[in-house]
């Protein structure tokens, strides 16, 4: 059996799910508050020093030799993958209902028809009942939110509304010269940025939000503005780049496995014969 040939067309398949990553990370470069996702290819050495107490043969024996030359045989995989959480840039707007959170880790609450969910993109809007809504309709969440089930709400009257550092959210009294409080944005913090995972619809997951709890002050909060993403559009084209190359690398390889090798094999053997 060609070991050669398998491992070749293994390490393309991971080249192809790393394209998708890199691809996906591409189209989103204009989405509001998206963080770039990336991927680890395996070397196998490094894993062989991680785990090697865990082999299922004694360290230094003959049968642990040959488990690790078979193991060196397979093709890189992909043993995991992350999102980089750093902040985006600014990108000044003018509208009152754009927030922005300069910090890294915290996270708007908003309800979905699937549970209450996570997200940076703080693009908002009213509608037609006078509710703050995400882009795709969804309501943004009150600090109280898992007390009262309220949600956030102004009226036509309320032309002036002012939010401060910690999402505090401030509306015209009318006839006056003075404003009232109008509810505090739900800032959500979690614990470990890596029990949060991507939905879709630039929303994240917390299995433990029911039991989260509004960040009093995060001091992360800025209105009149929306995040970018993160995505290092350089970066991303020059992994892209690399990532097509190692495509062709591979099929070369393979080409030489079933081409040359095989007639290579057919030639001697009608030799002999």
């Amino acid at each position: 059996m060609q070991t050669g040939y398998y491992s070749s067309a293994a390490g393309m398949v991971t080249q192809f799910n790393r394209l998708d990553t890199i691809s996906n990370n591409l189209a989103n470069i204009n989405t509001a508050g998206y963080k770039e996702d990336n991927l680890v290819i395996g070397d196998f050495m490094r894993l062989y020093k991680e785990s090697r107490d865990e082999l299922p043969n004694a360290n230094h024996s003959e049968d642990a030799a040959k488990y690790i030359n078979r193991a060196m045989t397979r093709a890189p995989q992909i043993v995991d993958s992350f999102t980089d959480h750093s902040v985006g840039s600014m990108q000044k707007t003018d509208n009152p209902l754009d927030f922005a959170l300069s910090k890294e880790g915290l996270f708007f609450a908003v309800k979905t028809p699937n549970g209450v969910r996570l997200t940076r993109d703080g693009s908002f809007s009213l509608n037609d009942e006078g509710k703050l809504v995400t882009k795709q309709g969804y309501e943004v969440l009150p600090s109280d939110y898992f007390e009262t089930q309220g949600s956030i709400a102004f009226n036509v009257e309320d032309n002036v509304i002012e939010v401060d550092k910690d999402g505090q959210m401030y509306k015209n009294v009318p006839n006056a010269a003075t404003m009232a409080l109008a509810g505090k944005l739900f800032v959500v913090q979690p614990d470990n940025l890596a029990m949060i995972k991507k939905e879709g619809d630039n929303l994240y997951i917390y299995d433990d939000i029911e039991q989260a709890q509004s960040v009093p002050q995060s001091g992360g909060v800025i209105q009149g503005f929306v995040e970018k993403s993160n995505v290092n559009a350089v970066k991303m084209m020059t992994e892209m780049i690399e990532t097509n190359r190692l495509v062709g690398m591979y099929q070369k390889a393979m080409d030489t496995q079933m081409n040359d090798m095989n007639r290579d094999a057919i030639e001697k053997l009608a030799k002999r014969a």
